[in-house]
């Protein structure tokens, strides 16, 4: 008799520590993702910026559950779920790939929202993987490298400025760490230009930024922000971009031009396709935002053996933040282990809110926890703490704690090698199509349909 088979998509929070919780459980564990990390997606803009290396916020994945003896690790692209056969369908490359399942967790995360303006991405990436952040990285670096050969003026001033689009906290902290970045890292490394001149703007529709976190801990923000020399401008809405220039309307209608070169994009998120998947298959109706409206115990509806957990699930007062994957991913793997063992339901989902956080600049940070609100040196030391407490992997806690000492006490940056394949990676293979990696690898061209492929 085959043990209870268990298949969760994702290694993300919700995929890892799904994982991780059935480790001493009587059923067989298959992991698929379509990457062979880990990411600890918050400090992916500290790799964009060049203070940590992708490698001390992406462990391996089977390092990580190299004990789990029960545990099977594939890399893969799931495509589709066939839930009425209870099998899952991936591929690598354009190597297509069945794997069958008793109980299944979906934990594929959620991608950047363009909110129906997808052509935005090639000139504004987003903030959501390792690729986006080694391109932002290039962009960033790429901009001074280009500013200090430019002779026209205009040109000059294009390059030296960028916006990021969304004050959230993931803008937030991308805007302080770009300006402390030219007005700091890049000191009296140039000789045409002056990097502490460079703008960074941030944009925003809401009314102030940080808007989760209330209005004082928005305002202290702001004020933060603003004596690092950030522009901000709120009550706008972003209504184009291209390679050179953002153009925005604010509230009376009236709309604006800022010519930039250099563009990050940290405004909303849309589930993975896989919402979509479950959706047609079952009861299930997707947000707004493309997330799984899932059921008080998270299930999927009419699929009790189904749970989806992570930025995919819509679970009202559940933010998207890792502590709701975490939580998630638990309740499912009880859920699972008291039907695999006979014990009782362990009921609804219940979310415990362990508040948020997040950093403005060097020892500036703001915090909500509970009813407490802190703000800058001690809300940075909790934000320092916390953040290298729930990194994964033993070396990379050492090895970021360095990186943050370089960078704190000296300024300096250690990661700060970009090459042009970083850069426009992502857009040759776009422009290539899906399946063309596999392609690329036979020695094939693009257009060329090798013996058997359709």
């Amino acid at each position: 008799m085959t043990r209870h088979r268990v298949v969760i998509i994702g290694s993300g929070f919700g995929g890892l520590f799904a994982a991780k919780a059935l480790k001493h459980a009587d059923v067989d564990v298959t992991l698929i993702a379509r990457t062979t990390h880990h990411l600890f997606q918050p400090l992916l803009y500290q790799v964009a910026t060049g203070m940590l290396s992708e490698g001390d916020i992406a462990p391996a994945t089977r390092e990580l559950l190299r004990r789990h003896r029960n545990t099977t690790v594939l890399l893969g692209l799931v495509e589709d779920i066939d839930l009425a056969n209870r099998v899952v369908k991936w591929r690598f490359h354009d190597d297509e790939k069945e794997t069958p399942y008793d109980s299944l967790i979906v934990a594929s995360g959620a991608g950047q929202s363009y909110f129906g303006n997808q052509h935005f991405s090639t000139f504004a990436p987003g903030m959501k993987t390792i690729d986006d952040a080694l391109e932002l990285r290039a962009r960033i670096f790429n901009a001074f490298e280009v500013a200090e050969f430019t002779t026209d003026p205009d040109e000059r001033r294009r390059l030296l400025t960028f916006v990021v689009v969304g004050a959230g906290p993931t803008g937030v902290e991308m805007a302080g760490q770009i300006r402390e970045l030219a007005a700091g890292t890049l000191n009296n490394e140039f000789r045409s230009i002056d990097p502490a001149e460079a703008r960074v703007i941030l944009i925003d529709g809401a009314d102030q930024v940080l808007p989760p976190f209330g209005p004082k801990l928005g305002a202290a923000t702001q004020e933060t922000l603003e004596d690092l020399g950030v522009e901000i401008i709120l009550g706008a809405l972003v209504t184009d971009l291209d390679g050179t220039s953002v153009t925005y309307k604010t509230k009376d209608g009236e709309l604006h031009t800022i010519d930039s070169v250099c563009k990050v994009w940290a405004a909303g998120v849309q589930g993975s396709e896989l919402g979509q998947v479950l959706a047609d298959q079952s009861e299930a109706t997707l947000d707004r935002a493309g997330r799984v409206v899932v059921d008080e115990d998270l299930s999927l509806p009419g699929h009790p053996e189904v749970f989806v957990v992570g930025d995919l699930m819509s679970v009202p007062g559940v933010p998207g933040v890792a502590q709701g994957a975490i939580q998630g991913a638990r309740h499912a793997v009880k859920k699972i282990r008291a039907r695999v063992e006979g014990a009782p339901d362990p009921g609804p989902f219940r979310y415990r809110d362990k508040g948020s956080m997040a950093t403005i600049s060097k020892f500036a940070a703001v915090a909500m926890i509970g009813k407490l609100r802190l703000t800058g040196f001690i809300a940075w030391v909790a934000w320092l703490f916390l953040h290298l407490l729930y990194i994964a992997g033993f070396k990379q806690r050492i090895t970021t704690l360095v990186s943050w000492a370089i960078t704190f006490i000296s300024g300096g940056r250690a990661q700060r090698v970009v090459t042009n394949q970083q850069m426009v990676g992502r857009l040759a293979l776009e422009r290539l199509g899906a399946r063309s990696s596999g392609k690329l690898f036979r020695g094939s061209t693009a257009d060329e349909q090798p013996p058997g492929d359709k």
